[in-house]
């Protein structure tokens, strides 16, 4: 035997051995011989299911209740009330607070944010527009925000939005790109997948009321002039793909499961007893596509013809099993949503204060993630956008701008927050934290959605005019402990009253100074 066939044989002996040793989940047997699998890039997989992704994810928040609350859930804790602006232009000299400044920006702000004005069909105010665009974004995967350069309504500010749903991009063809650019699905893209513009139709796809044209307008949108919000996946990823993906097959499912059990409990509810009859008398019979149905009301005995007889089956419905087969379901839809089961069941009955604590404090994680997206990805950006044009139209007048826009464009946005699980107990150790130097007061007052300088500005104001009217508060701890006993006066120069706890260590203090 040659030196190569013996290696030949060497190789053939030790190819079984090196696949043991390969990973599991990477072999091939009878019992994965269903595991399809794939090498394709995102946007392969993307281009081939995120349409019927989308449109089943669209009836299931239409249609079921599950897929309904676990959007409306997303929206409110993302959004709430709203994401709310502070201006933080500061003074050159000092480096405080411009409190003249930031009051102007933040007035015309507000007087912007007005449906009327920022939007371009006038039905949307700003905070409509934030939710919106959150619902769209979990609902479809995506969604675009349109900045339309012209004023709208009475605002000076030659600036408003349009919301576009993901249908108005161009997904079924490939249209005119610029020298050296491609397009993907819509999205104009250079060498290195960055946006260079947004290929749309000029109405939108499904429309029944644009009349046969619908498609016929496209329009080639620069990439500076459109926002458009995704959570990315994968690398090179250039299109979103809906929230629900994981869990449409299993919701589907579920509604059918449910459907079907209602169905059998009527049935059983409503069904009495059968009659043979002599004279083959037969009521209430209809022939429907060429079967026989036989409509069952409560408290009805049917007739049968002579010789039939019927064989009932059981129809004990619903049976125990509905409620742990539902309950384990929705815990899966709320794992591939990011919410928990409690948000999207409104199912509160197996709960206690530390399992609801954990599982609000790990949902709330997945929020405030989604939070600062919408920061960094939606607002700060809109803010940007709107205070150019402001200064440029002359609504706003800000010395310095065009030089340094960065100091004027300086923001803090403040997120909804969440109410205490326990607030005796949680107050308490926020409290315990902030004395133990482990937080500080601002970041304590942030994590509820207030804001330091708002809160130290209202207290002021508040024990000022305590003291006005000769008032004194229990929830001022320089008049009241907290017993609710009065704190000891402390004039100019006095001595702090020491504890008896406190005095024998005082005095083995001065012992010690004395030797």
């Amino acid at each position: 035997m040659g030196v190569r066939s013996a290696f030949r044989e060497l190789f053939r002996r030790e190819e079984p051995r090196r696949r043991r040793r390969a990973y599991g989940g990477a072999r091939l047997s009878r019992l994965t011989a269903d595991w399809v699998t794939s090498s394709t890039s995102a946007d392969s997989e993307i281009k081939s299911s995120f349409k019927v992704l989308r449109n089943r994810a669209r009836q299931l928040c239409r249609d079921n209740d599950y897929a309904k609350q676990a959007l409306r859930s997303i929206t409110n804790n993302v959004i709430g009330h709203g994401i709310k602006h502070q201006s933080q232009v500061r003074m050159q000299r000092g480096g405080k607070l411009d409190e003249v400044v930031n009051a102007r920006i933040h007035e015309a702000w507000l007087h912007w944010s007005h449906k009327s004005r920022c939007d371009v069909s006038g039905t949307l105010g700003f905070h409509d527009i934030e939710r919106m665009a959150c619902r769209s974004l979990a609902e479809s995967g995506e969604v675009f925000i349109r900045f339309i350069r012209r004023p709208f309504g009475d605002s000076r500010v030659p600036l408003a939005l349009q919301v576009l749903e993901s249908d108005y991009l161009i997904d079924d063809d490939v249209p005119t790109a610029m020298k050296g650019n491609t397009v993907r699905m819509g999205i104009e893209v250079d060498h290195y997948l960055r946006p260079q513009a947004y290929h749309f139709y000029a109405n939108h796809p499904g429309d029944v009321y644009a009349g046969n044209t619908r498609t016929a307008r496209r329009i080639r949108v620069p990439a500076e002039d459109v926002i458009h919000l995704f959570m990315p996946e994968r690398p090179g990823q250039t299109r979103g793909v809906t929230w629900f993906a994981s869990a449409l097959m299993r919701l589907h499912m579920l509604q059918g499961y449910e459907e079907a059990e209602v169905v059998r409990a009527r049935a059983s509810s409503a069904l009495m007893g059968f009659i043979t009859s002599p004279e083959g008398e037969l009521i209430g019979d209809e022939v429907v596509d060429g079967e026989r149905v036989s409509q069952f009301e409560p408290g009805v005995f049917k007739y049968l013809d002579p010789g039939q007889s019927v064989t009932v089956p059981d129809m004990n419905a619903p049976d125990g099993q509905l409620e742990p087969f539902t309950r384990s379901m929705l815990k899966a839809v709320a794992a591939g949503l990011g919410t928990s089961f409690e948000s999207v069941s409104k199912d509160f009955s197996q709960t206690n204060y530390s399992s609801s604590r954990l599982s609000l404090l790990e949902e709330r994680d997945t929020y405030r993630v989604l939070q600062r997206f919408f920061v960094e990805n939606f607002h700060q950006i809109i803010f940007d956008k709107w205070l150019d044009m402001a200064v440029l139209s002359g609504e706003l007048s800000l010395p310095g701008y065009e030089t340094n826009p960065e100091r004027y464009k300086a923001s803090k946005w403040v997120p909804r927050s969440w109410e205490w699980v326990d607030p005796q107990k949680e107050v308490a150790a926020y409290k315990a934290a902030v004395r133990c130097g482990f937080k500080t007061l601002g970041q304590v007052i942030s994590e509820q959605g207030g804001d330091l300088d708002d809160v130290l500005l209202m207290r002021q104001a508040e024990l000022a005019m305590a003291d006005e009217m000769g008032l004194v508060l229990d929830t001022d701890p320089s008049e009241v402990n907290g017993g609710g006993g009065s704190q000891p006066a402390m004039g100019l120069g006095s001595e702090p009253a020491f504890n008896e706890t406190e005095l024998p260590m005082a005095e083995e203090a001065e012992e010690d100074g004395d030797d």
